[in-house]
């Protein structure tokens, strides 16, 4: 008899439940891990995160065989011929997995399951570990939201401080008096703004292999070098260490800025590592917090970067299993238009803004939250973008997109196709708000300031033709009163003209209502 354990690779934990499980009998057990290539025939994923999660999937094996573990790292076209095989060689009569983070997958590996028990009775039985890979499980953010009508991160974030006991003072209140010091955090980007240098990796031999292979496989989108992202547990951990000693301290303030050149500022660049299983997160907001208040690092980056993890990271997932299935469907604004060839293309656009972070992207698989939301998002919303492509975009293209990731905050926070379920209002912006919070528009061909006409911003006149467009549906947000009586101050005229300039440019974009 011998028991399978199935480790899939966002995983990649040597105490994540499933191998925790069977720690003290390792010898009697064996590990599969499958790089499939069948994940390509739904997504074309970014180079780059293809290389992150096999080279770090291969990588980890490595790690678990020298501790012991008898490992089978399986290459193949489609997991039910791994799992099927591998089964059949070996003699598993129990597979044990950790509960995937994503939806979809649990329900693929439950109908693989019940495919290979139709062909071949003797098929182990299927059996499943709550996974540790959050501070909150689906059961607790659930007995935490039935107590509540409407659910605000901000309730759920100062729930989980004193849950953790995260810059708590004695008396079990927030350090510095306050809970969140995100107004402090918003400042734009004086001219010259630079960060430091981010830790790069170079690849050794097992990225090499990985590299050569993403390559070799046509049509997929961005770039597989130059390769420079943490594949092991040990590198994130250096990542860790370098953001808290070069990038902590300078975090809060800048943190919703957008430099031309500068794309990861003094962003933490940890959540690929968190993402994957590499770091967990309370043993990052644990050296967060003890490094931050050892250094003296303002209390308004130390919260920041805390917030994010502890808070919006958490919420986000918790909402995502709160939400159900049906939450992937959902579409507000009926919108339907198909995404212009330039986000497939990363690149194109002619806005100086988009395609300088389509270029950073198509390098890296990477933009900072900022550029996601209010760039890349804002633009899908303004524009009537669909939001189930857009979101599946989104999941192809960044280095830390998983389902549970982008369905909450492209769904909802970013394109509002959840009617408010998770955000209060739209986080739709002009070009003002873009010329404001960036270096962006000083070099584009378009003018910032103007809201008509060829030179006019697009931004600028999507964003009235939005508000144009859905005026029923915006009126009855609270929050969008003020923007609303701004648009009733627009004379007739003018509003045609700005909405004929919307039209001319969506035209020009490539979709089609």
């Amino acid at each position: 008899m011998t028991t399978g354990l199935w480790i899939l690779g966002d995983q990649l934990r040597d105490r994540q439940s499933a191998l925790a499980a069977h720690a003290g009998s390792r010898a009697e057990v064996r590990v599969l891990l499958v790089e499939s290539r069948s994940v390509l025939a739904q997504r074309r994923f970014h180079r780059q995160k293809l290389v992150l999660v096999w080279s770090a999937m291969r990588h980890f094996a490595a790690e678990l065989r020298a501790a012991g573990w008898l490992v089978d790292y399986v290459c193949c076209d489609t997991f039910e011929q791994a799992l099927g095989s591998w089964i059949a060689e070996h003699g598993i009569t129990e597979l044990h997995l950790m509960e995937p983070a994503d939806r979809p997958f649990r329900t693929a590996v439950v109908a693989l399951h019940e495919r290979l028990q139709r062909v071949s009775p003797s098929t182990p039985r299927l059996v499943w570990h709550p996974s540790n890979a959050f501070l909150w499980s689906p059961d607790d953010f659930a007995a935490w939201a039935g107590r509540y009508k409407q659910l605000r991160m901000e309730l759920f974030y100062r729930e989980g401080r004193r849950r953790f006991g995260v810059l708590l003072d004695a008396d079990g209140e927030p350090l510095g008096g306050q809970w969140n010091y995100d107004q402090a955090n918003r400042k734009a980007p004086p001219k010259g703004l630079q960060g430091p240098e981010p830790l790069c990796f170079i690849p050794d031999g097992i990225t090499e292999e990985v590299i050569a292979a993403v390559e070799a496989i046509p049509a997929l989108p961005g770039e597989a070098r130059p390769f420079a992202w943490a594949v092991t547990r040990s590198q994130a951990l250096e990542v860790l260490e370098h953001f808290i000693c070069t990038r902590l301290d300078g975090f809060g303030p800048y943190q919703d800025a957008m430099v031309g050149g500068q794309p990861t500022l003094w962003h933490a660049l940890l959540s690929p590592y968190l993402n994957l299983g590499l770091l967990h997160p309370l043993e990052v907001i644990r050296r967060l917090e003890q490094a931050g208040l050892e250094r003296g690092t303002p209390l308004a980056s130390l919260e920041g970067v805390i917030r994010q993890i502890l808070g919006w990271r958490e919420y986000t997932h918790g909402l995502y299993h709160w939400f159900g299935p049906t939450y992937p469907a959902r579409n507000h604004f009926q919108h339907h238009r198909p995404l212009p060839p330039w986000f497939e293309a990363l690149g194109g656009s002619g806005l100086h803004c988009l395609d300088t972070v389509f270029a950073e992207l198509a390098a890296s698989g990477y933009a900072h939250h900022i550029q996601r939301l209010m760039l890349l998002a804002n633009y899908g919303l303004i524009a009537g973008l669909d939001p189930q492509a857009l979101t599946a975009w989104f999941h192809r293209m960044f280095i830390d997109g998983h389902d549970w990731v982008m369905q909450t905050n492209v769904l909802g926070m970013g394109l509002f196709a959840d009617g408010g379920l998770l955000a209060s209002k739209p986080y739709a912006a002009s070009g003002n708000y873009i010329n404001r919070m960036s270096t962006y528009c000083k070099g584009c061909r378009y003018d910032a300031k103007q809201r008509t006409g060829p030179d006019a911003c697009p931004f600028n006149a999507l964003y009235w033709d939005f508000l144009a467009r859905h005026e029923p549906l915006l009126r009855r947000n609270p929050r969008m009163a003020l923007v609303m009586k701004q648009l009733e101050k627009l004379a007739a005229p003018e509003l045609e003209a700005i909405r004929s300039t919307a039209a001319q440019h969506l035209e020009a974009a490539g979709g089609a209502s």
